[in-house]
């Protein structure tokens, strides 16, 4: 157990950075019903005018009554009298520039976006378009993968929470590669199906609901690669795809086991990775993104045909996949349970 897990436990208070968005009401919805954490202000751009959250999502109304404000530079003043954490689910550069003040100003900040998940900087320029204003940083915000985090991880004040897709992978591949059940060499194929709302609330006309039928994209370049690649320690082929509903990823990845390695062991590695983490559901079928949409769980299936093993695994992309998980690290950094907030899941559609 932690430091900050072994003191008594105390109620914080929290921010939303973002909160106009998909992940950012999700957030909000959240922290709502959070038992010992108090959302205290949530906020949109600097160039919108205050607007009710209900109006935002009306779903809410009479349900959750709370006003979005535009944020402004002078709110950092005395924010770390009103709050303890900020949540932020902004656009990667929006959240690399404010999360230094936020930690500046003494708060907790917990990265929705892609600023600090990749922990080399020469890759931002390939992969995000952009170069790394604070490399500096990357080496101190652990990342934000709740079922693999460590305690001395759990002491850092900057969390950059894993994306969506990585997620879903990882937490599929992870149990294998630490066990060393995979092959010499093995590279693990992964193709992943989004639901529109990854690509956020922005209209286009290519993520649009009605012109988008099942199709992949982003071949060997999308920016979620190096960031599995990362966290597996090992090559992949990574393809996602953009599929015709709102919510949910569903993942099957293609990987070639050591020779001899049988069912029994396969099984007994992830009930051991898995027995205690409450947001991993371990599945005797396929997973289905209909059973995950509107919850906080992972859930993970494999079969095993000699060498060769499939391991699908379904999230919730804007809840297990960003707010949820944010949430949940936050859990475990202040020694809360760690479903705390969770069990509930957010709005189903």
């Amino acid at each position: 157990m932690s430091q900050s897990q072994s003191v008594v436990l105390s109620k914080k208070r929290a921010i939303v950075l973002g909160a106009a968005g998909y992940s950012g009401a999700e957030l909000v919805q959240l922290l709502s019903q959070h038992p010992a954490i108090e959302l205290v202000a949530a906020y949109a751009s600097a160039n919108r005018e205050p607007e009710s959250f209900a109006s935002l999502y009306p779903r809410y109304s009479g349900l959750l009554e709370l006003t979005v404000l535009p944020w402004q530079p002078e709110e950092l003043t005395d924010l770390a009298t009103r709050a303890d954490i900020a949540f932020l689910a902004l656009p990667h550069e929006a959240s690399e520039a404010l999360a230094p003040q936020l930690l500046a100003a003494g708060l907790v900040v917990f990265d929705l976006s892609g600023a600090f998940r990749l922990k080399d900087a020469a890759l931002y320029p390939e992969f995000y378009g952009y170069s790394h204003q604070h490399p500096l940083l990357l080496a101190q915000a652990p990342y934000g993968l709740a079922e693999w985090i460590s305690a001395s991880e759990l002491e850092q004040s900057l969390f950059a929470v894993a994306g969506c897709y990585p997620t879903a992978s990882s937490l599929a591949l992870l149990p294998l590669v630490q066990a060393g059940l995979l092959a010499e060499g093995a590279v693990p194929v992964i193709n992943a199906i989004s639901g529109v709302s990854g690509a956020g609330r922005k209209a286009a006309l290519g993520t649009s609901f009605c012109e988008v039928g099942l199709a992949p994209y982003g071949f060997f370049k999308h920016r979620h690669r190096p960031e599995i690649e990362q966290t597996l320690g090992c090559p992949v082929v990574f393809t996602p795809h953009l599929g015709n509903f709102k919510r949910g990823i569903l993942t099957t990845i293609s990987v070639r086991l050591k020779a001899g390695i049988h069912k029994a062991e396969v099984d007994a590695v992830y009930q051991q990775y898995y027995q205690h983490k409450p947001m991993v559901r371990l599945l005797s079928r396929p997973p289905n993104v209909a059973d995950v949409a509107g919850t906080c769980f992972c859930d993970l299936h494999w079969q095993q045909d000699g060498e060769q093993l499939l391991v699908v695994s379904a999230i919730d992309n804007l809840l297990k996949g960003a707010a949820a998980q944010a949430v949940q690290l936050a859990n475990l950094k202040y020694g809360y349970p760690e479903q705390a907030g969770l069990q509930g899941g957010g709005y189903r559609d």
